[in-house]
C-alpha cells in the first residue's frame, strides 16, 4: 500500500513539476516575445490616443511596428516620417481635418505628434471604410485613391476580408503583417 502511495506522490510531483516548467517557459517566451519581437515603446500615448479615437491600441501598434519598427527617426525614400510614417501631405491634410493650426512636416519626427496623426488618421479611415480594417490598412499603405479605384474596378463592397486579392504585393503583404501583429500585440499585451 505504501508502495502505491509513493507512486502516485511521485506522478503528482511529476505533473507539478511539469506544469511549473511550461508555465515558466511560456511566461519567459512571451517575455522574449514582447521585447525582441513585439515591443512596445511608447505604451502610455499609443493607448492614450487609440482610446481617444475608439480604436484598438493593438492597431496601432501592429502598424507603428510595420511602419518603423518604434523607431522615432524612421523615414522612408518617398519622404514619410516618424513611427506611423506619414508623408508630409498627408500630415498637413491631418492637421487641416484636426485642427492643428501652423503644423509644419518637421513635426511628424515628434513622437507624440507622430502617434497622435497617425492614429487619428487610421481612425478616419476605420470610419470610411466602415469598420473594414483590411481597406483601412490597405488604405493607409496605398493611399485612398488606389483603394477607391480598386473598390470601383474589381467591385468590391465595405464588406471585403480578400486580402490576397489586392493588386499590389507591398499592400496585399502590409495588410496580412499587421493583422497578424495586431493579434499578437492583443494576446502578449493584454489590449
Amino acid at each position: 500500500m505504501r508502495r502505491r502511495h509513493n507512486t502516485k506522490v511521485k506522478i503528482i510531483a511529476a505533473v507539478l513539476v511539469a506544469c511549473f516548467s511550461a508555465s515558466y517557459f511560456f511566461g519567459w517566451k512571451d517575455d522574449v516575445m514582447r521585447k525582441i519581437v513585439y515591443p512596445l515603446q511608447y505604451d502610455y500615448m499609443v493607448r492614450q490616443y487609440a482610446y481617444e479615437n475608439h480604436i484598438d491600441p493593438a492597431l496601432v501598434a501592429a502598424v507603428i511596428l510595420v511602419e518603423s519598427k518604434f523607431d522615432q527617426s524612421a523615414s522612408s525614400h518617398r519622404g514619410a516620417s516618424g513611427l506611423m510614417q506619414i508623408m508630409p501631405q498627408t500630415g498637413k491634410w491631418i492637421a487641416e481635418k484636426m485642427g492643428m493650426e501652423n503644423f509644419q512636416p518637421a513635426q511628424l519626427n515628434d513622437v507624440q505628434t507622430n502617434i497622435r496623426m497617425g492614429t487619428w488618421y487610421l481612425a478616419y479611415l476605420l470610419k470610411e471604410y466602415d469598420g473594414n480594417k483590411v481597406l483601412a490598412l490597405a488604405a493607409y499603405n496605398a493611399g485612398r485613391g488606389h483603394v477607391d479605384s480598386w473598390m470601383e474596378e474589381y467591385g468590391w463592397d465595405k464588406n471585403f476580408e480578400k486580402v490576397e486579392e489586392i493588386p499590389f504585393t507591398e499592400t496585399r503583404e502590409y495588410v496580412r503583417i499587421v493583422l497578424l501583429n495586431e493579434r499578437q500585440y492583443k494576446k502578449l499585451y493584454n489590449f
